[in-house]
């Protein structure tokens, strides 16, 4: 708004001047001098927080892997500077004092570190001082990620416990798929597997290379993480979410932490926005829309810009 009236003063200091307006009003109350430049001040002081507010409030990418490089570049443009103005100042002070108060607890740290270190725009973490602090964040990913193909592991065991507990028909001793009864073309004949190559080459191949021993999920964990922290980082103006689709196969285990951390919302402009788009739909006039044909207009509203 401020921004805004400086855009408009000298049209406004114009119309003040105006005799028509002279006469109908006999007490003018307009801003002096100091008082513009205060204000020209608070515009030049605050324009950060505006820009991160705008940022913020977007609805393509505003995902919690933002938060920690804003805050900290945010912490960084409330440093005085020289040639600050005492209204640049108190302003300046206000605002670090109180954004030094959030994101204060570990857990919180936590979070907005290993969203930012799977983020690959941010995977450098340049706003973390020490080299030791972004050391002991990749390797809470890495157990994070480990942790992750174990669970994973376990789920596929535990499904097939239940498929082989399935109790069998009688007269069965086997799940095995129910044979055709006729059939016009008969399958060709199984090819025979042959060990000639075992024979000749299996003591010099089989013997002296050995047997490959499954790594660890940690080792697995530690190798992507090499390979994502050499990987380029990808430019700010692009998205995250497809750099992961596209390197899923790369880093299988990192693509499914991503997931977990990136699908997080760094405000809730977004569904706020929801709940305004559904008092549009839902009007006196249409007060009688089903709940399902309210939720199908909205989705369409939301989704209407989606190439």
């Amino acid at each position: 708004m401020v921004e805004r009236f400086l855009e408009q003063q000298p049209a406004i200091c114009a119309t003040l001047l105006s005799p028509e307006v002279r006469k109908s009003e006999s007490d003018l109350c307009t801003l002096n001098e100091t008082d513009v430049s205060n204000a020209e001040d608070a515009v030049s002081a605050l324009k950060p927080m505006k820009d991160a507010t705008t940022l913020m409030s977007e609805e393509r990418n505003p995902t919690v892997s933002l938060i920690a490089p804003l805050n900290a570049q945010l912490l960084q443009n409330m440093t005085d500077t020289m040639g600050d103005t005492p209204m640049i100042h108190e302003i300046k002070n206000a605002i670090k004092t109180d954004l030094l108060k959030r994101y204060s607890s570990e857990a919180e740290k936590k979070i907005l570190y290993t969203a930012s270190a799977l983020d690959p725009r941010f995977k450098g973490l340049p706003f973390i001082l020490t080299e030791e602090e972004r050391l002991e964040i990749y390797r809470g990913v890495t157990e994070e990620a480990a942790s992750l193909e174990i669970e994973c592991t376990s789920t596929v065991t535990s499904r097939r416990t239940n498929v082989d507990e399935v109790p069998l028909p009688e007269g069965k001793e086997t799940l095995e798929e129910e044979s055709p009864i006729e059939e016009d073309n008969p399958s060709p004949p199984k090819r025979k597997s042959t060990s000639l190559l075992m024979t000749l080459l299996g003591q010099s191949f089989t013997d002296t290379e050995g047997t490959i021993e499954p790594k660890t999920p940690y080792a697995k964990a530690e190798e992507e993480i090499e390979k994502y922290c050499k990987a380029p980082s990808l430019p700010l103006t692009e998205d995250p979410l497809k750099w992961w689709h596209v390197h899923e196969v790369i880093f299988p285990l990192l693509s499914h932490l991503s997931k977990r951390y990136l699908c997080i919302p760094g405000t809730s402009v977004s569904a706020e926005r929801v709940f305004s788009t559904a008092g549009d739909v839902v009007t006196a006039k249409r007060s009688t829309l089903k709940p399902e044909h309210v939720d199908q207009l909205v989705f369409l509203q939301k989704n209407l810009h989606i190439p």
